[in-house]
């Protein structure tokens, strides 16, 4: 990657160029590259994403819908890159918020902003939610509406109080969720693929019939989502960039071995139950909708099956704990900005800890009260609020690759030690084009004929833009807050020119700068 004219090369620091940036250091720099790289690992989780979707996946494009996970891997690789150059030059705490408001402005940078802390509020939810089962079998608990509630609410409290003990705690929890998914996951999935095979390689080149009387094409596209819903996650290393030392280059690394590990991890995992199905036709019939247990129990026995189901819980717990570090991360920097109710309350960061404590508690606190309301309304409420959540991270995502490239349009040219110089706008042009894409498969109407379960995806996502919408114009949040917006070719020339001066108020780009 280029770094040529990189600020940091220049001498400037981490402390000045977040004053170049408008703001002073408010948090500790304990978080090594190995533990950002964890937490976004465990945010993106493959062992939660794989576990939850295996049935899905083959019941609709049978074992050929592993290769969405090479498609999907590949697309959000080059999303990866976009952000990495705009994190490079923006290490700032809160991702999609800094990054949509210094690309293009502050409206534009509010609705990103509530789309995906919205979406990952819901998400929060629904991997506790989901965790609750492992620990409900591993503790031989009934799985009754009030065991999934209170032991949904025991991960949710967990996970706040090793939050709240500040970014070291956070990442040592997270570094031992990476061991839980990489032995989960890897370690497992190699096991079955060399010890326990019961198919032919070939096997993932067979649809087993899943097509019908129709052509195998519209089953593909419809097993999208064991793609779709499982690489998003590695932007949560840049939401804690004012905790990592070196964040202009760290990050970027942090999110690219993210997804490419992650990749990695869940080809092994996916591929090794397919091959270690005992009885895969059933799993493609969609007779067995929960096939996973039992093929751990026939691949590694009881007492294996119950040692695994510890190394789960582990992943479900780090998952949890990375989806609020960083939902409290980007509620704290849009508070910091003046940008939301209660945002002087928000915007608070503990002196002892170091950490945005109110900004946790409502990360806490928001899917306590959706997991009682999952309680009230019953579980088919969970599979309808969380529906728009995957396509309101993508909406957030692409907010931010075409608010990168209508800078690049306008001649920006990322001045973080991280970028691909040249090979920056196509590759830019390439993730819109993969993000449009990844949209509308996630958004196509289902076909039960039921018009709420149909038409789920596009009427959350609706509710929520309508909601920011309304509230942006009612409000207009954005008009008492006063740090800069649409600044990317000022910054970037700025941090060229003169990065020893970067942190004064007063530096500002000559014409010819820009």
């Amino acid at each position: 990657m280029s770094s040529n004219a990189s600020p940091q090369k220049k001498g400037i620091g981490d402390s000045e160029h977040l004053k170049a940036l408008g703001y002073d250091d408010s948090f500790n720099r304990s978080m090594s590259l190995w533990a950002n790289f964890a937490l976004g690992f465990t945010y993106l989780s493959p062992l939660v994403g794989v576990y939850s979707l295996f049935a899905l996946a083959l019941s609709t494009g049978g074992p050929p819908s592993i290769f969405w996970l090479v498609i999907v891997g590949t697309g959000q690789l080059l999303v990866a890159l976009v952000f990495g150059e705009v994190v490079s030059q923006y290490p700032i705490a809160g991702g999609i918020y800094p990054w949509t408001r210094r690309l293009w402005g502050k409206r534009y940078a509010w609705m990103a902003a509530w789309v995906y802390v919205w979406a990952m509020l819901v998400t929060i939810t629904a991997v506790a939610e989901f965790g609750s089962g492992f620990l409900a079998s591993l503790i031989n608990a009934p799985v009754t509406k009030e065991v999934t509630l209170g032991l949904s609410a025991l991960f949710l409290v967990v996970a706040f109080g090793f939050n709240f003990s500040g970014t070291k705690t956070l990442s040592r929890v997270a570094r031992i969720g990476l061991a839980a998914e990489l032995i989960g996951v890897i370690g497992l999935g190699l096991y079955l693929l060399i010890f326990q095979r019961k198919q032919e390689f070939s096997i993932f080149f067979d649809t087993m019939g899943v097509e019908g009387n129709g052509g195998y094409a519209a089953a593909f596209l419809g097993a999208a989502l064991a793609g779709l819903f499982l690489f998003y996650g590695f932007e949560a290393c840049g939401d804690v960039a004012e905790e990592v030392p070196d964040p202009a280059r760290g990050i970027p690394r942090a999110m690219i071995l993210t997804i490419l590990i992650g990749g990695v991890s869940a080809l092994f995992s996916f591929g090794g139950y397919v091959m270690a199905a005992p009885d895969l036709q059933a799993v493609v019939d969609g007779t067995n909708i929960d096939p996973i247990p039992a093929i751990l129990e026939a691949t590694l026995g009881t007492v294996g099956a119950k040692l695994f189901l510890i190394v789960a819980l582990t992943a479900f717990l780090s998952c949890v704990l990375s989806l609020q570090a960083a939902a409290s991360r980007l509620m704290f920097s849009f508070a910091r900005d003046g940008m939301i109710p209660g945002h002087a309350w928000l915007g608070t960061v503990s002196p002892r800890t170091a950490v945005p404590v109110n900004a946790l508690i409502v990360a806490c606190t928001i899917p306590l009260l959706l997991c009682l309301l999952i309680y009230v309304g019953g579980s088919t409420l969970l599979t309808q609020i969380t529906a728009f959540a995957v396509i309101g991270i993508y909406v957030a995502f692409q907010a931010v690759v075409l608010a990168a490239l209508r800078q690049r349009f306008k001649g920006w040219r990322p001045a973080g030690p991280f970028n691909l110089g040249p090979a920056g706008f196509v590759v830019n042009v390439v993730a819109l084009l993969y993000g449009i894409f990844a949209m509308i498969l996630l958004a196509r109407p289902g076909t039960t004929g039921v018009f709420l379960d149909d038409w789920i995806v596009l009427i959350g996502l609706g509710v929520v833009m309508g909601s920011g919408l309304l509230y942006l114009f009612i409000a207009k949040p954005h008009s008492a807050s006063h740090q800069p917006e649409g600044d990317a070719i000022a910054v970037a020339a700025m941090l060229r020119a003169h990065p020893q001066n970067a942190h004064r108020k007063d530096a500002r780009p000559t014409s010819a700068e820009q």
